[in-house]
Order: structure tokens, then sequence, then C-alpha cells
């Protein structure tokens, strides 16, 4: 019989679970045949939905093309250029200097002195060319004619050939030729494009100009490059925005401050843990500590594929030992189990002389077992994500043609269909990242994890339920003889019903994990006011259906109070130290 405080917690539950979820998603949800024939299609919505689409969130950036960064550089060049009234080369070298920060630029050369030396701009040439008719290089050390030499600001003489092999090998060398200084060793003024323009070849100069193009965006604390391979649009990102989102013109989705794909609900230290973790060494290791054990003699660890407990080694150790206590074979008999068990380890682990390297294994096992849990579905996800994303593309391209033909309507009509797959795109990528968001979500809060766990499992019933019916219902009507008019109408009645509730689902717990769950207490207990206070909508006064008991389904972590399991490789480290055994962090 349950307590009373169990049962306390219980109603708090379902109570939190009633008011997370709006009435329409719950009667969808939770209806036999997901029946959405309270859903009107409305003829004129498509020629608003981009309209709608575009203020459904004020968008905190702006995507820039090549021509755009170079109108943007050229307009900040001119306008040092002309406040200062100097050059345009000193105004890149000025900009360049202050990463290409037009205020920051004005504040140095009106409130700081020795502005110019620093950057590399002379007040005064540091040598006086007389009108003689024949100069010596400073670096091949001939004698050449006035018009063979050239010089810098500085006035240091040296021939067009030199010149011409310090400028390619500098641009050749990579972006470091935008600080490029006057070839005398004693001399430190900056080389302007125009000497670049005037010695370098024509591939250098293309070359040189990219260079400071790139620069203009990889300075600059405002833009960054689209980190898609091949894309070469950059993001100007406005200064104080909440959301870190940024959908870029080629289709690709990455978070402005950590760079990697974009991660909803999962903060950046996040992400960038379970990143390492997935790579790492550690979960070699890990798996290495739980399948298997280190020979007596030559400590090369051997795994057990067979059934008996005579272990021998490989070659040239060949030692004969016991697979459960390690002891050499020769010393064991029918005294102590045979070959399928040895009683002494049996005897020794019930009276709790547990030794170290077994307690290790274990918890290393244990660890294994429940990132391998997190992962293998994290990477599922990922996987059907891949797989729509090339379904939307075939629908685009081949599918809607053929549909618009056999069901005799334009392509503006059947928008809803690509709606559906791009927000099963977008729901397949907020899926994923759940999993490490609940493999990091503390064990001790079983409140918070299994109302997680919870909606977790119902994002997937309600996600599957839209990718069902957008891969598997269609296909009817993409066979050569189609299906009748009226069927189709039910489809995109159902599909775009479907789309909006789902969206409104997994919008409502983005902004719920977001908010680290806030409304449940480490006690089970939640707040009155949780619902409205995240935007989630009020519960429905209709009973639950087909809502059973919430079990947390995530393989549990067997807690050792000897031992601390680091953060980063979760391995199993003795209590006294502080430093991790595997990985080497600190505790």
């Amino acid at each position: 019989m349950e307590s009373e405080d169990d049962m306390h917690d219980a109603n708090d539950m379902e109570s939190l679970e009633e008011d997370f979820y709006s009435g329409e998603a719950d009667d969808f949800y939770n209806s036999d045949d997901a029946d959405v024939d309270d859903y009107e299609f409305m003829e004129d919505v498509d020629d608003d939905s981009d309209v709608i689409a575009a203020h459904s969130h004020q968008q905190n950036y702006i995507i820039l093309t090549e021509a755009d960064i170079q109108q943007r550089q050229e307009d900040d060049i001119t306008r040092v250029s002309t406040v200062l009234s100097i050059s345009r080369d000193d105004a890149i070298i000025l900009l360049r200097h202050y990463n290409w920060s037009v205020s920051k630029v004005h504040d140095a050369w009106f409130e700081e002195e020795g502005v110019r030396k620093v950057v590399g701009l002379l007040e005064r040439p540091a040598v006086q060319n007389n009108n003689a008719k024949e100069f010596i290089c400073g670096i091949c050390f001939e004698s050449y004619p006035h018009d063979k030499i050239y010089s810098n600001t500085c006035g240091h003489p040296f021939c067009s050939t030199c010149w011409a092999g310090y400028i390619s090998t500098s641009i050749n060398d990579g972006p470091g030729c935008l600080s490029l200084r006057c070839p005398d060793p004693s001399c430190s003024a900056a080389v302007g494009q125009s000497m670049i323009d005037v010695l370098a070849s024509d591939n250098e100069k293309k070359k040189y100009s990219q260079y400071l193009l790139r620069s203009y965006v990889e300075n600059n604390r405002k833009t960054k490059w689209c980190p898609a391979p091949g894309c070469e649009y950059a993001v100007e990102f406005a200064a104080g925005s909440e959301g870190y989102d940024v959908s870029c013109m080629c289709s690709y989705n990455f978070c402005w401050n950590c760079t990697e794909e974009a991660h909803r609900p999962v903060d950046c230290g996040t992400v960038v843990k379970w990143i390492m973790k997935n790579t790492a060494e550690s979960e070699n290791m890990n798996w290495i500590l739980a399948n298997s054990k280190p020979c007596p003699k030559c400590k090369r660890p051997i795994e057990k594929n067979q059934g008996c407990m005579h272990m021998t080694c490989t070659p040239p150790c060949k030692f004969e030992f016991c697979w459960l206590c390690l002891g050499a074979w020769s010393d064991h008999g029918e005294r102590t189990g045979g070959f399928y068990a040895c009683n002494r380890y049996e005897v020794a682990k019930q009276e709790g002389v547990y030794d170290e390297a077994e307690r290790r294994r274990e918890m290393a096992k244990n660890s294994l077992e429940r990132y391998t849990h997190y992962y293998e579905r994290w990477a599922s996800n990922q996987s059907s994500r891949q797989k729509a994303l090339a379904d939307l593309h075939k629908m685009q391209t081949v599918h809607l043609e053929k549909l618009s033909d056999t069901q005799c309507q334009p392509e503006s009509q059947l928008k809803f269909i690509i709606d559906a797959w791009q927000q099963i795109v977008e729901c397949r990528r907020v899926l994923k990242w759940t999993y490490a968001y609940g493999y990091y979500l503390p064990e001790h809060e079983h409140a918070k994890k299994q109302f997680f766990e919870y909606l977790q499992g119902d994002a997937e019933s309600g996600l599957e339920r839209l990718h069902q019916c957008a891969e598997k219902e269609l296909n009817q009507f993409l066979s050569d003889d189609g299906a009748a008019s009226g069927s189709f109408n039910d489809f995109r009645t159902k599909l775009a019903g479907l789309t909006s509730v789902t969206k409104n689902y997994f919008e409502n717990l983005v902004r719920a994990l977001e908010n680290r769950l806030s409304d449940v207490d480490s006690h089970g207990a939640c707040s009155g006011v949780a619902s409205t206070k995240n935007g989630v909508g009020s519960s429905s006064s209709k009973p639950r259906s087909g809502k059973g008991k919430v079990t947390a389904g995530a393989t549990s972590w067997t807690d050792d109070s000897s031992h601390w399991s680091c953060d980063r490789c979760t391995f199993a480290n003795v209590k006294s130290s502080n430093t991790c055994q595997m990985c080497q962090t600190h505790r």
C-alpha cells in the first residue's frame, strides 16, 4: 500500500503533467485515431504563411553575402578616412589594428598618444631620398636607376624585384601579410594595400583581397562565418540577444555562441561535454574496464568470450588463470568449485571482501551501460534527421511537382507537406539533444528525471505519428494512379493538424527544459504558476486517457560512497583522489 507522501507526490506529478499540455495538444495526442476534423484548412493561408513565419519570432541576426561584407567594409574605411583626414591605406591599417571597430579607432586617435607609432603610420619619412639618379637596394645591394626603386612611406629604397619577392612570400604564407612591415629590420612602417597593388601579381592581389575581406568578419566580434562546409555566408549577430540559434541561407542551423549545430534546449557547456565524451578515449577505457580483466602475469587486458572460467593468456605469456579470482588455474580443482565457479571468490563476495579493481570495474560497467543508453538514442535521432533532410530535398525537387499534376493543384497549395517535413527535421534535432540533456540531469533529482522522461516519451510518440503520416500515408498519393481528391483533402487536414500540434508541443518542451524544469522541485512538488509563467498552456479539465504511471527509463547508476565519478569521462576514482586517474581532470 502506498504511503500518504507517495500519493501526494504522485498527485503533484500528474498535476504538473496536466499543466504542461495545452488542451489542443492533449486531445490530439490522446485520441484513438488522432482525428483532426477540428482543423479547418483555409485556402488563402498560404499567401500569408511567409509573413507569419517571418514575424513568429524576432530575428536577432543578419545573413551577409560577400557583396554585403565588401560594402560594409568599404563604408567603414571611407568613414574613418573622411573623419580623420587620412589616406585609404592608413584607414585600413588602423581598422585592422582595432579589429574593424570604427568607434575604437576614433577613440584611440583622439585620446591616445603614439597611436601612429603603434600601428606603423609614420608622421614623416625615416629616410630622405635626394634627387640621385641611382639607388642601392637595401636587400640585394645592387645599384638601380630611380624608376626601378620603390619605397614605402618610410622612404627605405628597395628594387622592384626584391619588393615583389618579399610581398609574394608574405602573401603565400597566409593572412599575416595584412600586418606586413617594411623589409628594413630597424623600420616598423606598415605596408599599405597600394604597394601590394603595384608590385604583386594578379593572383597574389586576389589572395590579399580575400584575406582582407575575411579579416573583416573574423576579427569583428559581431560577425562570424557560417560553419557549414563550403558556405560563404557570414552572420552579424545583435548583442544582448537571448537566443543563439541562427539559420543560415545555406539551410544550416547553428549556435552563434559555440558555432556547433543548433542544440536547443541544451546549453553550450553541455554540448561541449557531450561531444568530448563521444570522442574521448575514456569511453574506450571504460569499455576495457567493464568487459576485460588484466592477465595476472603480463597485465594485458583479456576479454572473456566463452563460458569457461579457465583463461589462457595469448602467446608468449600463455599464463593460465581463473577469470573470477585471477588466481593461478593450477590452484583450482573440485574443492574450489571446478571449472564454472570459484567458491573462494563467491564467499569473499558475499562477505564483502571486494577487490578494489573489481569494484572499479563494476562502476565502469554501470557507467558504460548508462552512457550507451543515451548515446544510442542520440545517434538514432541524428540518423533519422539526416534521412528526413534527404526526404525533404526529394520532396521539394521531385515529388511536389508530380503530386501537383496528379492532384491538379498548384504547388503553392502543397506547401503544408514541406512545412511538415521541415517540422520533422527540427523536432528530430530537438529530440536528439534531449538525450544529452537527460544524461547530465542529476541523478538525485528523481522528480525532475521522471517528469523529463515522461515529456520526452510523449514528444517521441507525437513526432513518430507526424513522421509516419508524412512518410507512409503520403505514398498512396504519389503512386501513378494517385487517389481521390476527397481523401487527399482529408490527408491535408490531418497532416496540417499534426504539424501544428507537434510544433506547439516541442516549443513548450524546449521552454520547459531551458528553464531546467523549474516547475518541479526535488521532492516532486510543482509550482502553481508554472504553466502560466513559462507559457506552456493551461491544464485540461478532461481526464487524460492512456496516461500510465511515470517510470524512469534510464539505467540507474550504482552509488558508492568510497568513489567519485569524473564529470568529464565518468571514470570511477578513489574518494581520496582529487584528480581523475583517467583524464587528469581536477575534481
